[in-house]
């Protein structure tokens, strides 16, 4: 008997058998069981996760007339036609080879007829997206009203190239990729039925390099077993595979932790010895670096973000708890750098060997912060650890029931000149009126005289004077003097060439920011950090811009 390749010996035949879309097979089941089957099914995803797979169980499943709560018996005379796709009742099109009108008008020939035997007759459609524009038109009006016994079954991998009119009629079933953990399980299961010994570590090579798709992994560990007498082990996989050697590439980042050049040139001794691709190296690389940050910053929850053996997050974690996240970022950076010169060099090993020696020997990096938290004296000492930065002290979270708040006290306007107090007296009334406010920031402040409070209308806002000439303001007006500035207080208003000269509350309280903004930055250039930056960098202050608080810059 001719061989049969793994894949296709080992290709699921149940939904039970499916594995890494427990979404996809549980939606399926229930549907089938009580009754909710769609008339037209489009599966999406990845190559190699397991659509057309779906598509056949799916149809066994409706036909096959031993099928206990839906599971097919996969022996009957039904189940073994779908399994070798020659069933009269299953028709599979394959739109990449035949994606014209005439083919899709040739397979909706049969639609109407009954199936020979069974209730159903299911059309599969692989790489439906595919299909002409004048062959989606000529599925269209079939896919929406089919006869009561069809259904349409279609596949694809790029979902988006399928029409709109298409894709609102059918019910959507995302496959996913299937993690790299979930592969290395099934593969191991296949490994030990075939009464092949093979190494977890080879296995999860293998999956690594599947990429997500069962199928892929699955053809992967068939070239490995033709090319391998023996035990598969994790150097014949790296070696068969064209591999990026794992050991050489953890070797690299123990180097760029301890800053060791000399040892960094062994690691490029064992680069040239292997043969490695210098492009596919680095980009290893950049991926590990870029798992050395997840894990610093996940911490405990590194396990479910991470698709890596435990032993290599292990490692990882120890990697980055010798570095500083701005130190991982900083490498990461000089590693994309090389990667993007590696390709238009004409010897892309001499970059690559370079790189990891510049790498090897890149200054350490600390955040700011941990820097000025040092004493002045260690500005030329950069290389020492950095100091961990603290965390911020969760506040604690409210009571259910909170207290009802005290009443708000009645505050007087305060401040050392009775300018200052009406520039007070302004913001304590907006507090409560924003719009009183506004009509008394307008008006020119002159002082008091005796208990008399003088204001004046400004020469160019003559409109105000009607409106401080209504019963109403004025009396509002009374009230806040009275209860804010001081009781038997009173205002006059004035306009006209008569009006004092004074100043409004928007110009004082402009007057008050600009003393405030000049002290601030009197006390930022005095402060300590500030001068040991200065020290540290040997540099100058150019200028202090202030920030208004809630504008973002």
């Amino acid at each position: 008997m001719a061989y049969q390749v793994i894949a296709r010996k080992w290709r699921p035949q149940t939904f039970a058998d499916l594995v890494g879309q427990t979404h996809i097979t549980q939606t399926l089941a229930n549907a089938l069981k009580t009754g909710r089957v769609h008339h037209a099914l489009l599966f999406t995803g990845p190559r190699g996760t397991g659509k057309t797979s779906s598509a056949r169980i799916l149809a066994k499943s409706l036909r096959c007339p031993n099928a206990v709560d839906f599971v097919p018996c996969n022996t009957c005379t039904s189940c073994m036609e779908i399994a070798q796709s020659r069933s009269m009742d299953v028709q599979e099109l394959d739109a990449a080879s035949n994606n014209s009108v005439d083919d899709v008008r040739k397979l909706l020939d049969g639609v109407m007829s009954a199936p020979s035997s069974g209730r159903w007759k299911i059309y599969i459609i692989d790489e439906v997206h595919m299909l002409s524009t004048s062959a989606f038109n000529a599925l269209l009006k079939t896919l929406e009203e089919p006869p009561a016994h069809v259904m349409f079954i279609l596949a694809t991998t790029e979902v988006h190239k399928i029409p709109e009119t298409i894709l609102s009629r059918c019910l959507r079933f995302d496959f996913k990729r299937i993690s790299t953990r979930t592969v290395t399980d099934r593969l191991k299961t296949i490994s030990d039925a075939e009464g092949i010994k093979a190494d977890e570590d080879a296995l999860w090579l293998i999956a690594r390099q599947g990429d997500g798709s069962m199928r892929d992994s699955l053809s992967l560990l068939d070239q490995v077993i033709t090319f391998t007498s023996g035990q598969i082990t994790k150097e014949t996989v790296t070696r068969i595979l064209g591999l990026t050697d794992r050991g050489l590439l953890f070797e690299t980042l123990n180097n760029l932790v301890a800053r060791d050049t000399h040892g960094m040139l062994k690691v490029l001794e064992g680069l040239g010895q292997s043969g490695l691709e210098p492009r596919l190296f680095v980009n290893e690389m950049l991926e590990t670096l870029r798992n050395v940050l997840v894990i610093r910053i996940s911490g405990a929850e590194m396990n479910g973000i991470l698709d890596l053996p435990d032993s290599e997050m292990k490692f990882l974690a120890e990697i980055g708890s010798q570095m500083t996240e701005e130190e991982t970022h900083f490498l990461f950076d000089m590693a994309l750098k090389g990667a993007n010169e590696i390709p238009r060099s004409p010897d892309p090993r001499l970059v690559l060997e370079v790189l990891l020696l510049r790498m090897a020997a890149a200054p350490r990096i600390m955040d700011l912060q941990s820097l000025l938290s040092q004493q002045p004296q260690a500005r030329g000492d950069l290389q020492q650890s950095p100091i961990a930065p603290r965390k911020a002290q969760i506040p604690a979270t409210p009571s259910a029931v909170e207290a009802p708040a005290p009443p708000k006290p009645v505050l007087k306007a305060q401040g050392k000149t009775p300018e200052d107090r009406w520039l007070n007296f302004v913001e304590l009334v907006r507090n409560d009126d924003k719009l009183f406010a506004a009509k008394l920031e307008k008006l020119l402040f002159s002082g008091e005289q005796g208990k008399t409070l003088k204001l004046a209308i400004p020469p160019k806002l003559v409109f105000l004077k009607e409106q401080w000439s209504d019963q109403e303001a004025r009396k509002k007006l009374k009230g806040l003097i009275d209860s804010l500035w001081g009781e038997g207080y009173s205002f006059e208003v004035v306009a006209g060439q008569s009006a004092p000269a004074g100043t409004s509350a928007s110009t004082l309280a402009a007057e008050k920011r600009q003393v405030e903004d000049d002290d601030m930055k009197v006390r930022v250039a005095e402060h300590p950090r500030v001068k040991a930056a200065q020290m540290i960098f040997q540099g100058q202050i150019k200028s202090i811009t202030t920030v208004k608080e809630g504008v973002k810059k």
